[in-house]
């Protein structure tokens, strides 16, 4: 399905979300940063784990509430929720101002707003897509998104790292622009909302019982339950690369030659090398994606899944181990084929472990991978203080490697229930 066939819905919002995330990604990368610099490593993990919190439970209201309240109106103000976080973020480290503890509070609501927005905009796309063709749309948003991740640290590097409030500023007025745009050129896909006459499902609350109720039932199947926690010590290594990667970076480098030609050289502080390899991902990840994904589908399951694990380990005792710009380059490549190796099979994986009834609330629960994997990251950035960096280092590339051993035993209890269903197709 081409770009120039889609409703003007999903033109309006790629172009206006292609403009919030290149300048959100501009400066997200170096908050932490900013917070442990503010409040000192211990503070900046606790406070980091809070607002991952809060961003868990308005993902768990915001499908309901996108049912509730409609699509637009739900992305509406949650695009302008976080513009103003942003400018009121911007405006507590600025000349006149300086409060970090405001930054963070503005910093955990704009994690709210943006997992209300999430949940009301991918069913927009169901809402407008016929099935057959809504693959192809994820797709094209998603290549947007990870060229924002390419463009907006190198960005950052040079604007941000001088110019904080100035980019703040910009991102909050972009956010401000784009819930201007959705609300004067869009209109409302949401299907009428049929109000239930049980008192409970009214409750703002509901969502999230309801939810926990599923799980309950879903996580009696032990396969899928050891799939969800080799998922989270997963996600704890590869979440590090908001959390630990770029505080250790920039108090390893503080001033490195990267290239020397005649008597020109190039060198690059701490937080310009971090723009530079989040930059490397986020370009690897684009260029590779679908390249990587037809490689992995020759192999089983069970061995990918693994081998991206200890993939993932070896990349954190690379990173661990290294003060050099170019073996953070090395480490970044490394880690990326670690994400692209899974990245194409997580989701098909999934429904061939769900039953066919129950594949929504599978997936749903399938991402309490990252959920719950973001929430916990940020404790590596304390762990840093408490052990030493190297420590650190082992300790996460310790969890990638269980993480490992959990897969291959996932994968025996549920031998009968996928593998020998993959052997049948």
């Amino acid at each position: 399905m081409r770009i120039k066939d889609w409703d003007t819905n999903l033109k309006i919002r790629l172009f206006g979300e292609a403009l919030m995330n290149i300048t959100y990604w501009m400066f997200f990368p170096f908050l932490t940063i900013y917070f442990a610099s503010e409040f000192g490593k211990e503070k900046a993990g606790l406070f980091l784990i809070i607002s991952q919190m809060f961003s868990v439970l308005a993902n768990l209201m915001g499908g309901y509430f996108a049912d509730r309240f409609g699509r637009k109106t739900m992305m509406v103000l949650a695009s302008f929720g976080q513009g103003v976080a942003f400018i009121l973020f911007a405006f507590s480290n600025s000349p006149w101002l300086e409060i970090p503890i405001l930054g963070f509070i503005c910093f955990a609501f704009a994690g709210v707003f943006g997992a209300f927005y999430w949940p009301a905009s991918q069913a927009m796309v169901a809402d407008v897509v016929e099935e057959k063709h809504r693959s192809s749309v994820f797709a094209v948003f998603y290549t947007s998104i990870n060229i924002a991740v390419v463009i907006g640290p190198i960005l950052g590097t040079i604007f941000y790292v001088n110019h904080p409030f100035e980019v703040l500023v910009a991102a909050g007025v972009v956010c401000i622009f784009l819930s201007l745009l959705l609300a004067k050129q869009t209109r409302e896909t949401a299907p009428a909302y049929k109000t239930d006459t049980n008192e409970e499902a009214v409750k703002w609350f509901s969502p999230v019982i309801k939810q926990v109720r599923d799980y309950q039932i879903i996580f009696r199947d032990k396969a899928f339950l050891l799939y969800i926690i080799a998922g989270v010590l997963v996600a704890l290594t590869f979440m590090q690369l908001d959390m630990i990667l770029p505080v250790y970076i920039t108090e390893t480098i503080q001033q490195q030659e990267m290239l020397s030609i005649g008597s020109w050289s190039l060198s690059l502080d701490g937080e310009q090398v971090f723009g530079i390899i989040l930059s490397e991902n986020g370009f690897l990840v684009a260029l590779f994606t679908i390249i990587i994904t037809k490689w992995m589908t020759k192999y089983k399951e069970r061995n990918v899944f693994i081998l991206s694990s200890i993939v993932y380990g070896f990349s954190m005792l690379v990173f661990g181990f290294t003060q050099s710009i170019w073996l953070f380059i090395i480490a970044m490549a490394i880690f990326t084929l670690a994400e692209l190796m899974t990245a194409g099979i997580q989701q098909t994986f999934v429904s061939k472990l769900a039953p066919e009834h129950m594949r929504g609330q599978y997936f749903a629960a399938a991402s309490l991978r990252y959920t719950i994997g973001r929430t916990v990251a940020p404790i590596a950035i304390p762990m840093s203080l408490w052990f030493g960096y190297q420590t650190t280092f082992i300790i996460l590339a310790l969890f990638a490697f269980f993480s490992g051993f959990l897969y291959y035993a996932m994968f025996k209890k549920a031998e009968t229930k996928v593998i020998e269903k993959v052997e049948l197709s």
